[in-house]
């Protein structure tokens, strides 16, 4: 097997894809920032309509227990409004927060869309937004937004499905910084240095969403240069 660091593999002698490559990610992004712009960052009423739930349809005691959390899910899905288990993916609430997981996106969706393939990469997201978004949402509301768990989903895929046929490009420290953080999140560390509340639950659940597509979808024989 040839040794993804001096196999380029893109046929212009890249190891990094070009937007051409990776049109879903493009994509992605882009909804990403128009999303931005039309929410203005969090802050207008089209806000609530891309929320797992409503917050405005429910009394807010509803959302204080596990119960009364599933219940509002359940009638909001009983309603046919099954889009907002993907739609949080594109609220973000800082441009610090859209920049990072926009980048991080790329770097690696980048990488899984061209050497495995839009579906595979589909699939990806797919997953990892509705396991990230549902337990964020069980575990604390409805007021959560960001890509970070669909970044952590492709991360996990990428990991675990590199020790099966290694193809991608990323430095194995990036693992263990992302779990760290991931470790740290669920401390008050974040609040104590400005931080604010973070994810963490949507940043484990995409994780394992990723560990469990890369176990069950085994990687391409080939790659997009040997094809």
């Amino acid at each position: 097997m040839d040794n993804p660091i001096s196999s380029p593999i893109t046929p212009d002698g890249r190891w990094q894809p070009g937007p051409r490559h990776a049109p879903f990610v493009i994509a992605v992004i882009a909804l990403a920032l128009i999303m931005v712009w039309l929410t203005g960052m969090g802050k207008n009423a089209l806000t609530v309509q891309m929320m797992a739930v409503d917050p405005r349809l429910f009394p807010w005691e509803a959302f204080e227990t596990l119960q009364g959390r599933v219940e509002a899910l359940a009638s909001t899905l009983a309603a046919g409004q099954v889009w907002r288990m993907i739609t949080p993916d594109f609220l973000h609430f800082s441009w610090t927060h859209i920049i990072f997981n926009s980048v991080m996106l790329w770097f690696l969706g980048s990488q899984v869309e061209w050497m495995d393939g839009r579906a595979r990469l589909i699939a990806l997201f797919v997953a990892s937004s509705l396991v990230s978004n549902v337990l964020q949402y069980l575990v604390s509301g409805p007021l959560f937004g960001g890509l970070s768990g669909v970044v952590y989903g492709i991360l996990g895929y990428c990991w675990l499905s590199q020790q099966r046929r290694p193809r991608f490009q990323f430095p194995p420290a990036l693992v263990t910084f992302a779990l760290v953080w991931m470790v740290v999140g669920f401390t008050p560390i974040p609040e104590w240095i400005g931080l604010g509340s973070i994810a963490n639950e949507a940043h484990l659940g995409g994780f394992l969403a990723g560990l469990v597509v890369a176990l069950v979808m085994p990687p391409n024989k080939k790659s997009p240069t040997e094809r």
